[in-house]
């Protein structure tokens, strides 16, 4: 069968995402064939794109992230069945399309609460924030915390789901419509970091105590800084590099800082046995059904127009998340 799809022949611009049709083969063993009704739209996709990160081989399909449902399986599949409206964050890349044969390994199965849009843009911000806010560091009640990129779509729902947990969360945003945006969604205290010394603003808030985490998407921007935001033996978790990949540095800097602990999380490691990858899902399902923590898609194109939706994230143009729709 055929599908439409974009695809990158050659890294560079948001142009080089091409609007075109594939072949989709019939599903194999452990596999399915899911028709898409929602595609996420991530940040990681401009560093493949762009070549920051390299691409597993050219030409490609960008996208990891997507939602649908099941139109055929393949023989001795039986995790989904045809008909079952399913989602998935992680696997083979290549979710920018219209239709295309998934591992059942990385399917999960969608409750009625939760609809196509709001799985296809939740779900590895979503698992991530889950990974980030329960394992890379598990928040408890009381805890101060301070999330880079708050307004974005990870920084969003971490943003809810720690203050859910009981922690006072500080995020930083890049204006003052992203400062009141991120407040209107769990940020007890925002920082502009465009104008603001946020590391100055974070002793103010904690009367000098500092915080025992930083989450850093930002990268290049803040790196420094936000290790200067940490109180003795507290955790650097940079989990993006939205402005930059972080320079090489000395680690003798952490122990001058305060003996600091730093770690480079990926959601493929938090997810790499399907117990955990369905357990995060369904932790991630329960709270959105719950309402105390919502994913609000701000932005919708159309999957041909995925150059636009490229411009928009990479400009930082957006807030909360956004969708491509086949």
């Amino acid at each position: 069968m055929k599908s439409k799809a974009i695809v990158v022949k050659q890294t560079g611009a948001p142009e080089v995402l091409e609007y075109t049709e594939v072949d989709v083969p019939s599903p194999g063993p452990g596999q399915a064939l899911v028709r898409h009704r929602a595609v996420g739209l991530n940040f990681v996709e401009i560093y493949f794109r762009t070549g920051v990160y390299p691409a597993p081989s050219m030409p490609f399909t960008p996208g990891s992230e997507a939602a649908g449902v099941v139109e055929a399986i393949g023989p001795d599949v039986t995790e989904v069945q045809p008909g079952d409206r399913v989602a998935y964050a992680g696997g083979p890349m290549g979710s920018y399309c219209d239709a295309r044969v998934m591992p059942v390994r990385f399917l999960v199965k969608l409750p009625d609460s939760i609809d196509e849009v709001t799985a296809a843009a939740a779900m590895l911000k979503g698992m991530t924030a889950h990974a980030l806010i329960f394992s890379t560091y598990a928040i408890k009640p009381g805890d101060t915390i301070l999330v880079q990129a708050a307004a974005g779509g990870v920084g969003l729902i971490m943003c809810q789901w720690a203050k859910h947990l009981g922690a006072t969360v500080i995020g930083t945003v890049g204006s003052d419509e992203k400062a009141r945006f991120a407040a209107a969604h769990g940020c007890d205290h925002t920082i502009v970091y465009t104008r603001e010394d946020f590391p100055a603003r974070v002793k103010e808030l904690t009367g000098g105590a500092m915080v025992p985490v930083v989450y850093d998407s930002v990268g290049q921007a803040t790196f420094m800084k936000s290790l200067d935001c940490l109180r003795p033996r507290g955790l650097m978790v940079s989990f993006g590099q939205a402005s930059g990949m972080v320079p090489p540095f000395s680690i003798n800097i952490l122990s001058a800082k305060g003996s600091l602990y730093l770690t480079r999380p990926t959601l493929q490691t938090y997810t790499a046995r399907r117990e955990d990858l369905v357990a995060r899902a369904a932790a991630l399902f329960a709270v959105l059904a719950s309402g105390a923590v919502k994913c609000e898609v701000r932005q919708r194109f159309a999957l041909r127009d995925a150059a636009a939706a490229h411009r928009a994230l990479g400009e930082r143009n957006t807030t909360g998340s956004s969708v491509l729709i086949p």
